[in-house]
C-alpha cells in the first residue's frame, strides 16, 4: 500500500509539474509573439519614419532649389538694370521697356508676381527728382512722403504690380530695414509672409540692391552702401511654389506639409499649410530651408496624414513564430511523455527481463526434467517390447510387439524433435566438433528409409564427390538429423519415381553452375523440352524440380572428379588439406511437391502445406523447421525448388573441418567401420541405360575398389567382354556382370546364358561371369529367373553390396567357418563380467540388467548413487559400472 501511494504521488507531482512546465511554455510563447510584433511595429515605424525624413529633405530641397532659381532670374534682372539704365548715358531703360521686358521674360519668373526697381534718392536730390519725374514721392498710403535723409521711390514696375509706382519702398518699417540689410550685404533678403494683393495667397518680398559699377568683391558695408544706386524687388507666391512643388512629386496625399518662417522661434509666422494643423503628429520631421537670406530663417515640417497601417507581416510572422513555438512545445511535450512511458516500459522490460531469465531458467531446468522424465518411461517401454520380442512368441504376438515398438519409435522420435526445437529456441543447442565419415553416415540414413522405398518401388540413391574428403570434423549427429528429416519427407510424400542425395564440394558445384549459365547466355537458354518418350536423363526418368540437376550439369561434375590419390597444390591430399570445407547437399525427390501458396511458410514451425497433408501423410511440420535452425548453426543455408505434381529438390550448405591424420582423439569412436578390401583389382560390367543412376551404382563399386565399365544394353555388354583378355584370362579377377532390372527382359536370361557357356567352351573366356540383377523393390526378385547368381537390394550401400559380391563370388567362406555360431557369440560376449547397473527407475533397470545378461553378463543393480558408492568402495569386484545421470539424493555426476 505504502509503495503504491508513493507511486500514485509521484505520478500526481510528475503531472503538476508537467502542467506548470505547459503553462510556462505557453505564457513564454504568448510573450514571444507579443516581442516579436512589438518588435516588427518598431522597425515599421522607425522605416516610417525614414522614409517621411526622405521625403520632407527631398521636398525641403527641391523648394529651396526652385527658389534659388528665382532669385538668380532676380539678380539677373538687377545686372541687366544696372548695366542699361546706369552706365548708358541717355539711360536705355525706361518704364515702358522695362515693362515689356519683364511681361516677356515673366515665364522665367513663374513664382514672382511681379517686380519693380526702386532708386535710392537722397533728401537734397529729392526735387529734382520728382522734377524729372513729374510726380511726386507718396508713401505706402499713397501720401506724400515725409521729409527724411533718402528715399527708394518705385520707377520702374512690371504691368502686374504698377499699382506701386512712386511708391516709397523704405516708407515702411520692415521694408526700410529690409532695403537696410540688403545694401549692406549684397544678398537678397526676405520680408515677413504676408498676404498678396489679388491671390490672397501668403507670399514675402524678395529686395535685392543694385550697385553702381566698381564696387570691389571685398567692399565694406560704408562702400556698399555708398555705391548703391536703387534697389530690385519682386513678391513671391510661397502657396503656389509649394502647391507646384508637391505635385510634381509621387505620394503627395500620403503626407502634409506646413513652411514656416521661424526667424522669431517664439513667435513662427505660417507661410504654407493650414494654421492648426493636422494628420498624424506623434510622426512628424522638420527640414530646415535656406532661402539665401542671413537674417531669416525658415523650416518645413512634413507629417503622414494618418496614422502608417500596421504590417501584415507584423501579424503572420508573431503568429506563425507563435504556432512554431507550439508545436515545438507539443513535440517537446510529446517527447517527454514519450520518454517517460519509454522509461516506464524499459523498467517493466527489465522486470520483465528477470522474469524471463528466471523462467529461462526453469525452462531449462524442465526440459531437462521433462526430457529425462519422458524418455525414461519410453526407454523402458521399448527395452521391455525388445525383450519380448527375443522371447518365443507366435506370429500374432510377434506381429503386435513388432507394431507397438515402431509405434514407441515414432513417438520418441517425435519427443526428441519437439525437445530439440525447444532447446533451439532456448538458445541451449550446440553443435559438437568430432571426426566422423560423411558417406558412412550417409549409407546409415538410406538404410532407415530402404525399406519404405523399396515398399513404393522408388530409387532411393546418394553419391557422394570424390573430392569431398572421407573424413571431416563436425556435429555427425545433428548433420545425420538434417539428412534424416530431408529423406524422411522426401520418402513420405513421393509415391514413383526417385529420391537422389547428391554432395558436393560448393565451389566445384558453383563453377559448374557459372559454365552452366555462360552457355545458356550464349543461346542455349530454353525450357526443358519433355523427350519423345516421355522420360528425362534423371535417376528414375521422371522430370525433377531443380533443372540445375540436369544429367548435364551432373556429368558436368564427374568431369571435374579428381581421385583421391591425387595430390592438391600444396603436395598433401585433398582430403588431408587443412582449413574448412563447404559442403553442397541437395536431396532431389519426385513427389507431390510444395503448393506455391504454402512455400513462404515451409519452414515455419508446426505448418504444413494444408490440412490434407497431415491427414494423409502425418507429421508435425517441425522437421524442416529445426533442419534449418541446425544448418544456420553449422554456418550454412537451405533452400529449396518445389513444382506441385513434379517434386522438390531441397539444398544446403555447411560448414566442416578437414580432419588430418594426426588429429587427437580416437576416431574408432566414431568412425564407421571399414570397407573390405578384397575387391581392389577387379573388374565388373554394368549395364544400365540410363547415367545417372549408372554413375551412382559406379560410384558405390569404386568404394570397393572395383574398375567398372558401363554399357546401356546386355549386347554392348557381351560384345565388350568377348573382345576382353588379361586379367581374366590369367585367372586372377573374376568378372562381375551387374544388371539393372529395366534391361532384364522376359528371354534375356536365357540367351545371357547360352552365349556365356559358349565363350567358354570356345575358349573366349575361362570363366563365365557371375550375373547380379539390382532390383528395387521384392516383386522385382521374381524377374530374376535360375541364371542370376545373386540380387542386389536397393538402395545401394556400400556395405550391403560388398556383402551380396562377397557371397555371390565365394569370398570369405574361410572366415566365417573359423567365427562361432552368432547366437553363441553373442550370449557369451560378457561371459564372467561382472557389471554394475545404478538407477532410480526400476523398469530402466530391468531393462538394462536384461540386455546386459543377454550377453553373458552378471548384473548387480543400484536404486541410488548412494548405495553406488557404498558398492564400489575398494576392493570391489566391477568391471563396469552404468549410471543415470539424474537420479535424487546423487546423480551420476556425484
Amino acid at each position: 500500500m505504502a509503495a503504491a501511494a508513493a507511486a500514485a504521488g509521484g505520478r500526481r507531482r510528475w503531472w503538476l509539474n508537467r502542467t506548470a512546465m505547459v503553462v510556462v511554455w505557453v505564457v513564454v510563447s504568448v510573450g514571444i509573439w507579443v516581442g516579436l510584433h512589438w518588435y516588427i511595429r518598431t522597425v515599421s515605424m522607425r522605416k516610417a519614419e525614414e522614409a517621411l525624413e526622405s521625403m520632407c529633405e527631398e521636398r525641403a530641397r527641391m523648394l529651396q532649389d526652385q527658389f534659388a532659381v528665382s532669385v538668380n532670374h532676380v539678380h539677373a534682372l538687377a545686372i541687366l538694370v544696372s548695366t542699361f539704365h546706369y552706365r548708358k548715358q541717355p539711360s536705355a531703360i525706361d518704364q515702358e521697356t522695362f515693362a515689356y521686358y519683364t511681361a516677356k521674360t515673366a515665364f522665367e519668373r513663374p513664382l514672382l508676381n511681379g517686380v519693380a526697381y526702386a532708386q535710392r534718392v537722397v533728401h537734397a536730390e529729392r526735387g529734382k527728382f520728382e522734377s524729372q519725374q513729374g510726380w511726386t514721392i507718396r508713401t505706402m498710403k499713397q501720401e506724400p512722403s515725409p521729409v527724411q535723409d533718402e528715399y527708394a521711390p518705385v520707377i520702374f514696375s512690371q504691368k502686374t504690380v504698377s499699382y506701386i509706382e512712386a511708391l516709397d519702398m523704405m516708407s515702411g518699417e520692415e521694408d526700410r530695414e529690409n532695403i537696410l540689410r540688403a545694401r549692406a550685404t549684397g544678398k537678397a533678403v526676405l520680408t515677413n509672409p504676408f498676404r498678396l494683393l489679388g491671390s490672397n495667397h501668403l507670399g514675402v518680398v524678395l529686395t535685392f540692391p543694385v550697385y553702381r559699377a566698381g564696387l570691389p568683391a571685398d567692399a565694406t558695408v560704408e562702400q556698399r552702401v555708398e555705391a548703391t544706386a536703387g534697389y530690385l524687388g519682386g513678391a513671391f507666391d510661397v502657396e503656389s511654389l509649394v502647391e507646384n512643388l508637391l505635385r510634381q512629386l509621387a505620394g503627395n496625399q500620403d503626407i502634409m506639409v506646413n513652411v514656416y518662417d521661424v526667424t522669431n522661434t517664439s513667435e513662427p509666422l505660417i507661410m504654407y499649410g493650414p494654421q492648426n494643423p493636422d494628420g498624424y503628429m506623434p510622426l512628424s520631421h522638420v527640414s530646415m530651408l535656406d532661402f539665401g537670406d542671413p537674417f531669416r530663417k525658415h523650416q518645413m515640417m512634413c507629417r503622414y496624414s494618418q496614422k502608417p497601417p500596421i504590417p501584415l507581416s507584423a501579424i503572420t510572422t508573431p503568429s506563425g513564430v507563435f504556432v512554431i513555438c507550439m508545436l515545438a512545445g507539443y513535440i517537446l511535450y510529446a517527447a517527454w511523455t514519450r520518454y517517460d512511458n519509454v522509461k516506464e516500459d524499459c523498467r517493466k522490460m527489465e522486470e520483465l527481463k528477470v522474469q524471463a531469465e528466471a523462467a529461462d531458467v526453469a525452462k531449462s531446468q524442465f526440459l531437462a526434467t521433462v526430457s529425462h522424465e519422458i524418455r525414461t518411461p519410453m526407454n523402458g517401454v521399448l527395452g521391455m517390447l525388445d525383450m519380448l520380442l527375443d522371447t518365443d512368441l507366435n506370429l500374432t504376438q510377434k506381429d503386435y510387439a513388432q507394431t507397438a515398438q515402431i509405434c514407441g519409435k515414432a513417438l520418441i522420435a517425435l519427443i526428441n524433435e519437439v525437445l530439440d526445437r525447444a532447446k533451439i529456441e532456448a538458445g541451449k543447442l550446440e553443435i559438437e566438433a568430432v571426426p566422423f565419415e560423411l558417406r558412412s553416415i550417409l549409407d546409415d540414413v538410406l538404410s532407415l528409409f530402404s525399406s519404405k522405398s523399396r515398399e513404393k518401388s522408388i530409387e532411393l540413391a546418394v553419391f557422394v564427390s570424390h573430392k569431398v574428403p572421407e573424413i571431416v570434423t563436425g556435429d555427425p549427429g545433428r548433420f545425420r538429423q538434417i539428412i534424416t528429416n530431408l529423406v524422411g519427407n522426401s520418402v513420405k510424400f513421393t509415391e514413383r519415381g526417385h529420391i537422389f542425395v547428391q554432395v558436393h564440394l560448393i565451389e566445384n558445384a558453383n563453377k559448374v553452375m557459372d559454365a552452366k549459365v555462360d552457355t545458356d547466355l550464349n543461346g542455349c537458354l530454353s525450357d526443358m523440352m519433355v523427350p519423345s518418350d516421355g522420360t528425362f536423363n534423371t535417376l528414375s526418368g521422371l522430370e525433377a524440380a531443380d533443372r540445375r540437376n540436369s544429367w548435364e550439369n551432373f556429368k558436368l561434375l564427374l568431369s571435374n572428379e579428381m581421385p583421391q590419390s591425387e595430390k592438391c597444390k600444396n603436395g598433401l591430399p585433398c582430403s588431408m588439406d587443412s582449413g574448412n570445407v563447404t559442403l553442397m547437399v541437395s536431396v532431389e525427390d519426385t513427389g507431390i511437391g510444395i503448393p506455391l501458396q504454402a512455400q513462404d511458410r515451409v519452414f515455419t514451425p508446426f505448418m504444413q502445406a494444408d490440412s490434407s497433408t497431415s491427414r494423409n501423410y502425418g507429421g508435425t511440420g517441425i522437421g524442416l523447421s529445426i533442419s534449418k535452425c541446425l544448418v544456420e548453426l553449422m554456418g550454412g543455408q537451405i533452400d529449396f525448388i518445389s513444382h506441385p505434381n513434379v517434386g522438390s529438390t531441397f539444398t544446403f550448405t555447411a560448414i566442416l573441418q578437414r580432419c588430418k591424420k594426426s588429429a587427437g582423439g580416437d576416431p574408432k569412436r566414431t568412425l564407421s567401420e571399414s570397407l573390405p578390401t578384397g575387391f581392389k583389382g577387379m573388374k565388373a560390367f554394368l549395364v544400365d541405360a540410363r547415367p545417372v543412376r549408372s554413375a551412382v551404382t559406379k560410384y558405390h563399386l569404386q568404394r570397393l575398389g572395383i574398375t567398372v565399365e558401363v554399357a546401356s544394353t546386355i549386347k554392348m555388354a557381351l560384345n565388350a567382354l568377348s573382345g576382353q583378355n588379361g586379367c581374366l584370362r590369367s585367372g586372377k579377377c573374376p568378372y562381375i556382370l551387374l544388371i539393372e532390372k529395366d534391361s532384364w527382359t522376359p528371354g534375356v536370361d536365357v540367351y545371357l546364358h547360352d552365349q556365356l557357356l559358349e565363350w567358354k567352351q570356345c575358349g573366349q573366356i575361362p570363366e563365365v561371369p557371375k550375373v547380379i540383377l539390382l532390383v528395387t523393390s521384392e516383386s522385382d526378385k521374381a524377374k530374376a529367373g535360375s541364371f542370376v547368381d545373386t540380387v542386389i537390394m536397393k538402395p545401394l550401400r556400400a556395405s550391403t553390396v560388398a556383402a551380396c559380391l562377397q557371397h555371390a563370388l565365394g569370398m570369405g567362406k574361410q572366415q566365417r567357418k573359423e567365427m562361432p555360431n552368432g547366437s553363441d557369440f553373442l550370449h557369451s560376449l560378457l561371459a564372467g563380467k561382472n557389471i554394475l547397473v545404478v538407477d532410480d527407475n526400476k523398469v530402466n533397470l530391468r531393462v538394462a540388467a536384461g540386455a546386459l545378461k543377454k550377453y553373458g553378463a552378471k548384473v548387480e543393480c543400484a536404486e541410488s548413487g548412494k548405495d553406488a558408492l557404498s558398492l564400489l568402495q575398494l576392493p570391489h569386484n566391477f568391471d563396469a559400472c552404468f549410471m543415470d545421470v539424474q537420479m535424487p539424493e546423487m546423480d551420476g555426476y556425484v
